[in-house]
């Protein structure tokens, strides 16, 4: 039996996570004050949960107990990169796993919980418990994009991660939402089918929109703040502020779903709610999407997800000749290399539009006159 466990306790709407010794019955203290941490930093309760997982199934490895933890940034260069090398594939092989399963964890999964650990050892050092891992010995420097963004760029020595297969999540095509807006049975999912395409809001953020506060309807501008108390835990990811114009067709039909749903809306803010059955009147809940999005690809025979509409949104705006910042900036992600897998930037596509470069700029440096 694992010796380490996640304990859950409840402030007001908020969950917060501890880890506990099993043995003694204990919190095991650095680790909870940084799940504390991160929940006070507004950190979404999914990712503070996973959080928890990843320095649980740490602390239940063989070769690491609570009572080292601190002594492992003393270990060599050599030392810690076998050390967290051999907990990766601890973790593939599946023994991080209590029940009976004997399926293996994907390596993008191993990855994700060492990074985690990673970002828990990172806090240790920043506060003073102990001093920075070898294998993550960061350089950096920040710079700003073309819209004064600045982002940090790292460059660290560890190689150990574990190869992963490319997710190959394909954009929504046009053709295929409209095919499901036309099969959907009610204004409330052909709505939230239209936001998410026009918005490229993700799931959670399209969820938390209070249609009290966060609509302005006299410019058509959705908006996505960060809250911790919404009834249906959809929560703004980093805890950022985002806004996005939609259609005039688009806010026209949003006013008619208000007008339809108007008595069950006015039992709470949030724009999303059920519209049948004893739930009638409460908001939408992220399961409920994907069980919608379910019975439309039973129907239609198209599979859709929010993720697929995300992709729409960012390949469409590239398509119409947006800037890589400014699609950046919309979709709210931090790094520009995640909006470039996004819109599916590959290296054959990368050396066709510079052979096309040179083509029209042949001899751009006047090389011939050096020769």
């Amino acid at each position: 039996m694992n010796r380490y466990r996640i304990r859950i306790s409840v402030d007001g709407k908020r969950k917060l996570y501890y880890i506990e010794d099993q043995e003694n019955y204990d919190i095991v203290l650095l680790p909870s004050k940084y799940l504390k941490h991160k929940a006070d930093a507004n950190r979404s309760p999914n990712t503070v949960r996973r959080l928890a997982l990843s320095i649980c199934y740490y602390l239940n490895y063989p070769d690491q107990t609570g009572t080292e933890l601190l002594q492992v940034a003393k270990k060599s260069f050599e030392e810690q990169s076998s050390h967290f090398g051999q907990f990766l594939y601890w973790l593939v092989e599946g023994r991080h796993i209590t029940d009976n399963r004997t399926a293996k964890t994907g390596n993008g999964t191993c990855n994700a919980y060492l990074k985690d650990v990673f970002g828990f050892f990172l806090y240790l050092a920043d506060n003073g418990y102990t001093e920075p891992l070898r294998v993550l010995a960061y350089n950096q420097i920040t710079v700003s994009n073309a819209v004064g963004v600045k982002r940090t760029i790292r460059s660290k020595s560890f190689k150990g991660y574990l190869k992963e297969k490319d997710r190959n999540v394909r954009a929504a095509q046009e053709p295929e939402i409209i095919d499901i807006l036309r099969a959907c049975t009610n204004l409330r999912d052909q709505l939230l089918l239209l936001l998410l395409a026009e918005t490229g809001f993700r799931i959670g953020e399209i969820l938390g929109v209070d249609y009290t506060k966060d609509i302005d309807y006299e410019k058509q501008v959705l908006k996505v703040y960060f809250r911790d108390d919404n009834d249906n835990e959809a929560r703004a990811k980093n805890a950022e502020y985002r806004s996005a114009k939609i259609s005039r067709e688009t806010f026209e039909f949003l006013l008619h779903y208000l007008a339809e749903y108007r008595r069950l809306l006015q039992r709470q803010s949030l724009l999303f709610i059920n519209i049948r059955g004893e739930t009638a009147g409460k908001p939408m809940r992220v399961e409920s999407v994907y069980d919608m999005l379910d019975r439309m690809e039973e129907k239609t025979g198209i599979k859709l997800t929010p993720h697929m509409l995300r992709r729409y949104y960012a390949v469409s705006r590239r398509d119409a000749g947006w800037a890589l910042e400014l699609i950046q900036l919309a979709l709210g992600h931090k790094h520009l290399d995640t909006t470039v897998k996004y819109l599916g930037i590959l290296d054959n596509q990368l050396m066709t539009a510079s052979r096309e470069f040179y083509e029209k700029h042949s001899d751009l440096y006047g090389i011939k006159d050096l020769l």
